[in-house]
């Protein structure tokens, strides 16, 4: 992570976690490399992993083909929980995006130790917890704000997993993003992202070389996602009441 882009959220890091020491002790190891699948949507749920090493990315997608990435995973999360705890199929399909070490434990082994180490179960309504609510971040995001908004907040987030600060106030994203995967993110159509994309350039908020990532005001990207957000502004005529559909919080 970046000294430049901070997380306004804590992620918890599951491998510090007691609890997931005695979950994943004498786990088995598997390696996968980047590009590859660790889970398909709709596939038998036979246990849950740890990400040791690498990145991962959670994906929906829709009957027609459309993509959604829901989350990028760091080392120390815990891959498959919901289906481990209920038995139901793979609610998401997960991808590397670069290569990866895991640790996994069988639904059998679950089961097992849990009968040891019924605490287990707190844990993992912990880890399910954090899951919603990044979740309800995502959906957020993608129902009230703007596409240079969630295009800002993408970007981001990308500068945090896989951003490197280049000492001079920018991040340099290490990693080849395309349109495609930049789109799925912020959930907007990918021609929306190359129209953005060539304001920030010719604004020198973004900079692309190579395929690799330059954020280069990251003052202005982070004033972008948060000023454009739509359940915030009101129209002339409401007088400072809610508008249809938008919501006060929670």
């Amino acid at each position: 992570m970046t000294a430049a882009i901070q997380p306004e959220r804590q992620t918890i890091k599951f491998m510090t976690e007691p609890l997931s020491t005695s979950l994943f002790a004498g786990a088995a190891s598997r390696h996968i490399k980047a590009g590859d699948v660790l889970l398909i949507a709709g596939a038998p749920s036979d246990g849950c992993y740890r990400l040791e090493q690498g990145l991962l990315k959670v994906v929906v997608t829709s009957s027609w083909g459309e993509e959604r990435i829901l989350a990028m995973l760091d080392p120390g999360e815990i891959v498959g929980e919901l289906g481990i705890i209920d038995g139901g199929p793979r609610s998401a399909s997960v991808f590397a995006v670069r290569d990866c070490k895991l640790s996994f434990i069988s639904r059998v082994a679950f089961e097992e130790r849990a009968i040891r180490h019924p605490e287990i179960y707190q844990y993992l309504i912990n880890v399910l917890a954090t899951r919603v609510r990044q979740t309800d971040e995502t959906v957020a995001a993608t129902s009230f704000l703007t596409v240079q908004a969630r295009l800002a907040r993408a970007l981001l987030e990308l500068g945090k997993h896989v951003g490197h600060d280049d000492g001079a106030g920018r991040v340099v994203i290490r990693h080849k993003i395309c349109r495609g995967d930049l789109a799925a993110m912020a959930g907007v159509a990918r021609e929306n992202v190359s129209r953005v994309m060539c304001d920030w350039t010719r604004n020198k908020v973004v900079a692309r070389s190579s395929g690799f990532y330059c954020l280069i005001d990251i003052t202005r990207l982070k004033r972008d996602m948060h000023s454009q957000d739509k359940w915030q502004r009101r129209a002339g005529d409401t007088n400072g009441t809610l508008l249809v559909g938008e919501s006060p919080g929670v």
